[in-house]
């Protein structure tokens, strides 16, 4: 049983959320662009509420004053003062939401109280629970920002991959090839594996090696989503390397 996939016949999962697309929108605002503000909140908020945490905010407070940014972020023209030369994602959220902790939640929340507008949809039980669940306590809360901003976009590569494997009929094939992505050499089991995929050792080999290769090629296309067109994605990847190193 051949556990490859081809990235041709990929599905394409979050089609609308480069940030290339919402920085464009500064100029002439789309549909489009809208959309993909609004996927990038629902991808990434969680690295903010775990900044905010970490700033000693109560669960509580962290949980309004979240959802009070992404609700400012998508009603107000925010956005005309993100520099496209600077090109992160990830730079322009991080100081949006340190200028609105310093200027503007308590008032935004206080007129917002009561009037039923919209909001961002995100678990708020899941956030909480993932962040008791955090060992890295000594972290410095732009360090734990960085680094959450990195676990983000490793589960969604690992989300993305799973989704591949099951579009090609081959979720068995990936439940029995997942903990080898980040096995280290030497460590995984190839006997094990291929019993599991019903091949012989060297197609499950195989399968690992492309299984890797393609997480890899996920990874960094997830990562070019969160920065502008012509980039520095090599420097973003060392940049996220070193924050996932931290303890």
């Amino acid at each position: 049983m051949s556990s490859h996939v081809s990235s041709s016949d990929a599905p394409r999962i979050f089609p609308n959320t480069r940030w290339s697309v919402v920085l464009a929108a500064t100029q002439r605002p789309s549909p489009e662009s809208a959309a993909a503000l609004e996927a990038i909140c629902r991808a990434y908020w969680y690295p903010l509420y775990a900044y905010v945490r970490r700033c000693g905010q109560s669960a509580h407070d962290a949980q309004d004053l979240t959802q009070e940014f992404f609700c400012r972020l998508l009603e107000k023209r925010w956005l005309d003062a993100a520099n496209p030369d600077k090109g992160k994602l990830r730079t322009f959220l991080i100081v949006a939401l340190k200028n609105f902790i310093s200027k503007q939640w308590r008032r935004a929340a206080a007129q917002r109280r009561g009037g039923g507008q919209p909001q961002v949809p995100f678990d708020t039980e899941f956030a909480e629970s993932r962040y008791a669940g955090d060992h890295s306590a000594t972290l410095a809360a732009d360090e734990t920002f960085d680094q959450e901003w990195a676990l983000t976009l490793l589960d969604l590569t690992v989300k993305r991959l799973r989704l591949e494997f099951t579009a090609a009929g081959k979720s068995d094939d990936f439940d029995a090839l997942k903990n080898c992505l980040m096995a280290g050499r030497g460590t995984i089991d190839y006997t094990t594996v291929a019993t599991q995929l019903g091949v012989n050792e060297g197609a499950a080999r195989v399968a690992v090696h492309r299984l890797r290769r393609r997480f890899r090629e996920i990874y960094r296309e997830e990562i070019s989503q969160t920065l502008a067109d012509g980039a520095d994605l090599d420097g973003e990847l060392r940049h996220l390397a070193a924050a996932l190193a931290r303890k």
